[in-house]
């Protein structure tokens, strides 16, 4: 089979030829297939493109099966290609009934279904291969669907439907048939349980999808035109090696295309995919990781800060750009033409074998040292380099942020780089500019009340859709009556303590569907919905043994994000203003020695403006009533940009306030030891000693005075910690007032104006638009 010459990226407009669609007509849904473009009586294309879809204002003609035909214009086939799937591309179908069935060339027959294996013994093939049945849906409509997808979907009515036409003794049949209809009634009940939708698997958004190449060039030959070849054209590129003698030691892994359909604009995407759970695992590294959160938070307050752009870049075809470091070999498909049934040895780093993230990051790697950018050593997948500004000789660092093939680029001419950067390693020509999207929250430059720039961070569209998602789950998939409230102000509500939850344990699917909840809150958390942390921490504590109690509170939850979806982390780089008089220093020798802070010996040069790392901390003493144990809370800020938050519950019970505050600022000294090791390593000037702010006066007065002793020998280790650092002056501690501790939305569940005042002195728009 060979491939024909086509263009590797299809002009948009043709990807909407050839796609089903569903529209009303005399008063039923009724499916029409886009035949052709639309022309004026001049023979003139009509209509205007748009890379938008729903923008795009070209017209097509729309055939339907009674021979009727209609002219649409493209936005409103994709309207309507949108709104009969789900996000992901999916259709879903209500069966009425099994109608007809059919029995093709490559189903098994009855007298061939008994084989032998090599040691002698006998056994009965199993397949549904070969068999479509004729399926009617509530819709109105027909079509030829597969045994096996019906038999996963539907499996009593497909039985029954044999049983009674007779095809039941049928070699695709007769080895599973009795059994369903056995067990037919508790079948049901399970299948109600999960769903009595048919997952329409044959297409997305419409559009056919193949499941091998000689598919995919089927339906463009019947379709008339290229978009499949150009997309297997596009991916096989300089992937293999044909023709080539297979050494000794390489292993033979099977490879298969893999086909989708894309959401933005209908474009066609063929990948190749390697069968790496065939081989053995590879000795080398296969561990890939990707640049931290909080290092994200630091480089884009870096960044407003030394006033430097931001710009972002997609590597193209991210895995196979890098070269294969396992020995691998396999038999060409057809998706090779001309090479089909020839041996080749696999020479990039396809998706699916075992170790193609760790060769792509040391890829990726490689390009950095070329571009003169060194690894920080604190996060490996941030890269620095010293540059000079020419318009004022201001010295600093561009960084490199690299989160799998996502690149951040910060630079005082960052485009300038990224150019660089694709010269080496080609990025997609669209991703590449200003950042709007970054780990599934939105990016922007904000300009201040007080006239400063600063990057920020909304999870807001991410947010929406996960309640749109949870709100479509609740409606179709989980039984129960369970709903989102319609008036939730607050996380959780009035007196709720989720530890002494005695409600009945959630069965398998809602257990399964409060843990999803979890998982993305907790993302939600990462991105910076900070006024949920406390929440979702006590309710993470759950996740083994999940009570009904709990998934109404997680859905509380999602109804408070439902009212409140729209805020945003800013990285404001202004200075705090500190009072230096609140922190006094004193002579620690004759009780530490002559200690001092201990500085990286790697450290790069500190280069550009320096910044003040400040922490607010607080415990809840006792507040888990379960057990009894207390919750840590602190919140860290470099100038006025909160970089890392934290509300966990405590490892040990502590008998007093006292202890847990003790416990909770060693915990946020740690942490604060980490960042600032991060800060030197990324280059960061620090103007001084960590200023931390608790609100506990006696556990302040032990920590920063030499001659406070202690008299519980329970908290000692925290205790000469937390003066040790201290006394080396890495920190500086001094008393606030509880009411002013931001701390306290970390360790306790909040309401009312309190919480408000909590939250809008951290999260900016989430109550009408008010900004801390």
């Amino acid at each position: 089979m060979n491939l024909p010459d086509v263009e590797v990226t299809p002009e948009y407009g043709d990807n909407l030829l050839n796609a089903e669609i569903m529209l009303p007509r005399g008063g039923v849904m009724t499916k029409g297939r886009v035949s052709a473009r639309k022309r004026d009586s001049a023979g003139i294309l009509t209509g205007l493109a748009d890379p938008n879809p729903i923008l795009d204002t070209r017209s097509y003609i729309v055939d339907f099966a009674d021979g009727d035909q209609a002219e649409l214009s493209a936005n409103l086939i994709a309207e309507s290609l949108y709104s009969q799937c789900d996000p992901d591309g999916n259709q879903h179908f209500l069966l009425e009934g099994i109608i007809d069935h059919r029995r093709l060339d490559n189903a098994i027959k009855l007298s061939d279904q008994k084989s032998v294996r090599p040691d002698g013994r006998t056994y009965l093939r199993r397949s549904t291969a070969g068999w479509q049945l004729c399926c009617q849906w509530k819709d109105g409509f027909t079509s030829w669907e597969t045994l096996t997808d019906l038999k996963q979907s539907h499996p009593v009515e497909t039985a029954e439907y044999a049983k009674i036409v007779g095809i039941d003794h049928e070699a695709a049949f007769n080895w599973w048939v009795p059994g369903v209809l056995s067990k037919r009634d508790r079948i049901i009940s399970l299948v109600k349980q999960r769903s009595t939708r048919y997952l329409k698997r044959t297409h997305k958004f419409g559009i056919d999808l193949p499941k091998t190449a000689k598919e995919a060039l089927a339906l463009d030959a019947a379709n008339g035109n290229t978009l499949w070849a150009a997309a297997i054209a596009k991916e096989m590129a300089n992937i293999l090696a044909p023709d080539e003698t297979v050494p000794v030691g390489y292993q033979k892994i099977p490879c298969h295309m893999v086909f989708d359909v894309k959401m933005e604009d209908f474009t066609r995407k063929a990948r190749l995919v390697a069968g790496g759970h065939k081989t053995d695992a590879p000795s080398t590294i296969t561990y890939a990781s990707v640049v931290s959160r909080e290092t994200v938070r630091i480089a884009l307050l870096m960044a407003a800060l030394n006033d430097l752009e931001v710009k972002v870049g997609d590597v193209l075809n991210a895995y196979v750009t890098a070269p294969v470091t396992e020995k691998v070999w396999t038999v060409l498909g057809p998706e090779f033409g001309p090479d089909a049934g020839k041996s080749a040895i696999i020479v990039r780093a396809l998706y699916g074998l075992k170790s193609s993230g760790a060769a792509f990051r040391a890829h990726l790697a490689s390009f950095m040292r070329q571009m003169g950018y060194t690894s920080c050593k604190a996060d490996p997948d941030l890269w620095y380099k010293a540059e000079t500004r020419p318009d004022d000789n201001f010295r600093y660092y561009s960084y490199i942020l690299c989160y799998v093939d996502d690149i951040l680029c910060i630079h005082h001419d960052a485009m300038s780089v990224l150019d660089r950067l694709n010269k080496y390693l080609p990025l997609k020509p669209a991703s590449v500019g200003d950042p709007k999207i970054y780990l599934g929250a939105k990016l922007s430059k904000t300009r201040l009340a007080n006239n400063v720039l600063a990057w920020s961070i909304s999870p807001s569209k991410y947010v929406d859709q996960a309640v749109k998602n949870c709100e479509k789950h609740l409606s179709g998939k989980l039984t129960g009556n369970y709903s989102l409230p319609l008036q939730a102000k607050n996380p959780f509500p009035l007196d709720c303590s989720p530890e002494l939850d005695t409600s009945d344990p959630l069965d398998p699917e809602a257990s399964s569907f409060y843990q999803h909840l979890i998982g993305v809150m907790r993302w939600m958390v990462e991105l910076g919905r900070v006024d949920i942390a406390t929440e979702v921490s006590l309710l993470s504590s759950h996740l083994a043994l999940p009570r009904e109690g709990h998934l109404r509170l997680a859905l509380h939850i999602m109804g408070y994000l439902k009212r409140h979806h729209n805020t945003r982390l800013v990285f404001d780089p202004t200075y705090p203003t500190i009072d230096l008089s609140l922190f006094p220093t004193f002579d620690w020798t004759g009780f530490y020695g002559d200690v001092s802070e201990v500085l990286p010996p790697d450290m790069p040069e500190p280069l550009g403006k320096d910044v003040d790392v400040r922490m607010m901390c607080d415990s809840d003493h006792a507040g888990e009533q379960r057990s009894r144990r207390s919750r840590t809370g602190f919140l860290i800020f470099c100038n006025m940009a909160l970089i890392d938050w934290v509300s966990k519950r405590q490892p040990t019970i502590e008998t007093s306030v006292f202890g847990a505050e003790f416990v909770a600022m060693k915990h946020g000294i740690e942490k604060l030891r980490g960042l600032r090791y991060k800060l030197r390593m990324m280059g960061v000037p620090l103007s001084g000693p960590s200023y931390i702010f608790g609100d506990n006066k006696s556990q302040v007065t032990n920590s920063t005075k030499p001659e406070s002793t202690l008299k519980r020998k329970c908290s000692s280790i925290c205790y000469h910690f937390i003066r040790e650092s201290v006394a080396m002056g890495e920190s500086a501690i001094t008393h606030i007032r509880s009411e002013q501790n931001s701390a306290d939305l970390m360790t306790k569940i909040t309401y009312g104006e309190k919480r408000r005042r909590l939250v809008g002195g951290i999260l900016y728009d989430i109550y009408d638009n008010h900004t801390p």
